[in-house]
């Protein structure tokens, strides 16, 4: 069954609602998946799990689109966006099990100042000096959060680093193909690719988890579908710049959660850092925003 493209509509309020019930739910992904990989279960397996239990979430999907939403022309970039989102995955729940939610949060806000820096290494994308000034600002921000020389960088918050970096390149692989595929299929084929690559290293790693967990391991894939559902309800109720004003949010949220949880409560240096990263991430977007709404230069005449 064809699938029309959304048609986006300027309801703000909308926008603003649909952008903060997304960051409450994807900050609940992020302290679920600290609960379960601190309670013994490896996050390989969480990784596998996570997968599985939203192919199921989106079974219904493939049965009312049936054929089509499997049906693609861009396989191989299918695939590359694949291999970095498991990287991107695998290293988020690893650090999760080692750092506090506030934080893994705070430290992923890095995510879009990666995919400005990949935009002009891979794409060859024209970033003037406002966007370069805006990523240092960004990168200074990290540097406030992790205080290199006057604190240790431990292993969970490289594994975060690394995670941000490669949710960066991804998201310049699913801009490409929602260029051509609607949301809910680049969702659906990533998720179908990925789930049988994780098969074998969650075997490798398998325990069985005790049976109090399997109704947060379960939960995982229903949360993480929703959330990024009403991620993309977000942005066609709104404009993009606009929504993304919304995402600090997160951060709360997983603080809250974080304190209600696990009793853990993160320093002001994360709070600021966050917000420093965050503010100048919300610049790019909305720079960003304004160099698509203006007219193409008119050609030069001669004569």
């Amino acid at each position: 069954m064809p699938v029309s493209k959304p048609v986006r509509r300027n309801d703000p309020v909308a926008g603003a609602l649909w952008m903060l019930l997304s960051c409450a739910l994807i900050a609940g992904v992020a302290t679920i998946g600290r609960h379960v990989t601190t309670a013994g279960v490896p996050p390989m397996q969480v990784v596998f799990l996570r997968l599985v239990f939203a192919l199921i979430t989106m079974s219904p999907l493939l049965i009312w689109r049936g054929a089509d939403l499997v049906r693609t022309v861009q396989i191989r970039t299918y695939a590359i966006r694949s291999a970095i989102g498991l990287l991107a995955m695998t290293t988020w729940f690893v650090g999760l099990s080692l750092v506090p939610v506030g934080e893994v949060t705070a430290i992923s806000f890095l995510s879009p100042l990666f995919a400005t820096v990949f935009a002009v290494l891979l794409l060859g994308e024209v970033v003037r000096l406002r966007r370069w000034m805006a990523t240092l600002v960004g990168f200074v921000g990290a540097l406030v959060i992790l205080r290199p020389g006057m604190t240790e960088i431990s292993f969970g918050v490289w594994m975060i680093i690394i995670s941000a970096i490669a949710m960066g390149l991804s998201t310049m692989f699913i801009k490409r193909l929602t260029d051509g595929d609607d949301a809910d299929k680049v969702v659906f084929i990533s998720t179908l690719l990925m789930t049988p690559f994780m098969l074998v290293p969650a075997i490798l790693v398998w325990e069985w988890p005790e049976p109090e967990l399997w109704f947060y391991l379960l939960a995982l894939g229903p949360v993480a579908t929703l959330g990024h559902v009403t991620l993309a309800r977000a942005f066609v109720a709104a404009d993009g710049s606009f929504v993304m004003g919304f995402d600090f949010a997160r951060l709360p949220f997983a603080v809250l959660y974080g304190y209600l949880a696990f009793g853990e409560i993160i320093d002001l240096w994360t709070w600021a850092g966050a917000a420093i990263i965050f503010a100048a991430s919300l610049y790019i977007a909305r720079r960003e925003a304004q160099l698509r709404q203006r007219p193409p230069a008119p050609p030069l005449r001669y004569g």
